[in-house]
C-alpha cells in the first residue's frame, strides 16, 4: 500500500528498465510487489526483538571467511564486513554476534530527531556497539578498528562525491572508504550477505572469502560484483527503490 504512494512502484520499474531492458512486464509487476514486500519485512524485524533474533540466530551460517574471522579475532586483527541493501543485513549481524562475533555498525542518522533515537535504540538491539556516520562516530569507530574490532558497513548506495565504478555494467559512484579502512588498518575485507528464503522468515548468511588486497578501487569493485552476483539470483531482495545509478 504504502510502496505506489511513496513513488517506488516507479522507481523499481525505472530501475529494471535499465539493468534489465528486457524485462517483461508481468515479471516487472512481480518485482513491484516483491521488492516492497522484503523491504517491509525487514523494516519490521528490525522492531520485532526477540521473535526476529531467534530466526537470525538460527539460520544457516557458512561460507570461507568465518574461519578467516576466527583467525582475525584469535590474532587480535581487525575485520571490515561490507554488506549490501539486500535481504535483512541485520540478521547477519545477529547471527555472527550468537556464534560470538560481535560486529560493530555503523550507520546514518535520521533527519527527525524523535524518530532517531527510536530508530537507533531498535537497531542496538541486534548488537553494539554503533557508531553515528560524522566526526565524532567515526573517531570512536576507528578506535574500536584499531584495537582488532569488527565493523559491518552497509555499501551499495550512490555516493555523491565517490570514484565511478561499475554495478550492472552501469557507471555507478560508490565509496571507497570500506577498502580505504582495511588497507589501512591492515584488515580483512569480508562480504557477507543474508539470504532471505522462500517463507520469508528465514536466512541463509554467507560469510564469504576475504576481497584479495589491492588497490581500493579494485577492492571495492570486488564488493560491486559480489553483490552484483547474488541480486541476480535473488533480484526481489535488493532495494531497487535506491536512486542507485544517477
Amino acid at each position: 500500500m504504502i510502496a505506489p504512494l511513496a513513488g517506488y512502484n516507479r522507481r523499481i520499474r525505472d530501475n529494471l528498465h535499465l539493468i534489465f531492458p528486457d524485462m517483461a512486464p508481468d515479471e516487472i509487476r512481480r518485482m513491484q510487489r516483491a521488492v516492497p514486500d522484503n523491504i517491509g519485512r525487514s523494516v519490521i524485524e528490525m522492531y520485532s526483538g526477540a521473535p526476529f533474533f531467534a530466526r537470525a540466530e538460527a539460520a544457516s551460517l557458512h561460507g570461507p571467511g568465518l574461519a578467516a574471522m576466527a583467525e582475525a579475532k584469535a590474532a587480535g586483527r581487525p575485520v571490515v564486513m561490507v554488506t549490501g541493501h539486500f535481504g535483512n543485513y541485520l540478521a547477519s549481524r545477529v547471527a555472527l554476534r550468537a556464534r560470538g562475533f560481535a560486529v560493530a555498525g555503523l550507520y546514518r542518522p535520521m533527519t527527525n530527531r524523535y524518530f532517531n533515537a527510536h530508530y537507533v535504540a531498535a537497531m542496538a538491539q541486534s548488537g553494539e556497539p554503533l557508531f553515528e556516520r560524522g566526526r565524532q562516530g567515526m573517531a570512536a569507530m576507528l578506535r574500536f578498528l584499531r584495537q582488532g574490532g569488527m565493523i559491518g558497513i552497509v555499501q551499495d548506495q550512490h555516493m555523491k562525491h565517490a570514484p565511478v565504478l561499475s554495478f550492472f555494467g552501469h557507471p555507478a559512484k560508490t565509496a571507497l572508504s570500506a577498502a580505504e579502512l582495511a588497507l589501512k588498518y591492515d584488515a580483512l575485507l569480508i562480504p557477507s550477505y543474508a539470504t532471505r528464503k522462500a517463507n520469508g522468515l528465514d536466512f541463509d548468511i554467507l560469510v564469504d572469502a576475504p576481497i584479495p588486497t589491492g588497490s581500493a578501487e579494485a577492492m571495492t569493485q570486488a564488493l560491486n560484483d559480489h553483490l552484483e552476483a547474488h541480486v541476480r539470483r535473488h533480484p526481489e531482495q535488493w532495494f531497487w527503490i535506491h536512486k542507485r545509478w544517477k
